[in-house]
């Protein structure tokens, strides 16, 4: 087992927690091509149905794929928290990814099974609070990533953390191929969170428009905009427009943290990063892993075909 890869992956990617996207059959898809798989636990609708999910999934992997995480909202006002830690003690995710709040809540039930905590961070100011908590590792939102996005581009935020924390670097925003993946590693980070790229795959549960769209945008068809939730986001451009908002006028309409139940609203507003112009199909996760996969070894080829003396 790598020092650096306690998880001993294919490929040291995460398939990133999409909100209303990722489900049980991506992240087992994921863990079955050998990388991390992982899911919002805001996905399901009740603490009822994340057993579920938690329970197929946990009984869907073997030994031999790689280990799915899960992520947390730990807002002081998120009602579930205390239930949904039950059940990470009960199914043991390798990874707990921390969000909208401080990681302190589930660092005893994690680190109790042996598992690492993770938090998602947008900003150093976020990551030295997170650091200071004792995380394992940060997962660091960079500019480019769909979704709430940061403002740091990802070598530049992999760099000055660097100069204070040791753990586990993941960074996502943009990066969509594994020449993307190789440079991440390169300058210092340890895994690549990536979404976008899994988002129209035959696993993902977005919606076919969803998917299409992605496939036929580039980075132009995207706006940075607070209108949405009140943070800022990357949105399909389209998407935006058919819901009738005009992101220059609109008042945020904000998110409840309290549970699952707003999630209707959100369910034609798509979120995407940079990476859409990568996708050119609907396909199956374990054929992106592979192309992936050859392109990564490929940039490691042509870097040390570079640098040898």
């Amino acid at each position: 087992m790598s020092k650096r890869d306690p998880l001993k992956l294919r490929l040291p990617v995460f398939c990133a927690p999409m909100f209303l996207v990722s489900g049980p059959e991506l992240v087992i898809a994921a863990c079955k091509a050998g990388i991390s798989g992982s899911f919002p636990s805001t996905n399901t609708r009740s603490i009822e149905e994340l057993d579920q999910w938690m329970a197929e999934i946990s009984g869907a992997l073997t030994p031999n794929d790689a280990p799915w995480v899960m992520n947390l909202i730990t807002h002081s006002s998120y009602t579930r928290l205390e239930e949904e830690l039950a059940l990470v003690a009960k199914y043991k995710p390798a990874a707990v990814i921390t969000a909208l709040g401080s990681p302190k809540p589930v660092m005893e039930t994690v680190h109790g099974y042996g598992g690492l905590v993770f938090a998602d961070v947008v900003s150093l100011k976020l990551a030295k609070k997170a650091a200071d908590a004792g995380v394992d590792g940060l997962a660091c939102i960079s500019a480019g990533a769909g979704g709430h996005t940061g403002q740091l581009s990802p070598f530049a935020f992999v760099s000055a953390i660097r100069e204070f924390f040791e753990g586990f670097i993941a960074v996502g925003g943009g990066i969509c191929d594994g020449a993307g993946v190789a440079g991440a590693i390169a300058a210092g980070a340890d895994y690549v969170y990536m979404g976008t790229r899994f988002l129209p795959t035959e696993e993902s549960m977005a919606q076919q428009e969803y998917k299409e769209m992605v496939i036929a945008a580039t980075s132009e068809d995207l706006v940075i905009s607070s209108a949405i939730t009140g943070t800022q986001a990357s949105w399909l451009k389209a998407s935006v427009e058919q819901a009738g908002i005009d992101v220059d006028t609109e008042a945020p309409m904000g998110r409840d943290y309290s549970g699952a139940g707003d999630s209707k609203r959100w369910r034609d507003i798509w979120a995407a990063g940079q990476g859409v112009g990568r996708s050119r199909k609907v396909e199956p996760l374990a054929s992106i892993v592979d192309d992936l996969d050859r392109e990564y070894r490929e940039a490691i080829r042509r870097f040390q075909s570079m640098t040898a003396a």
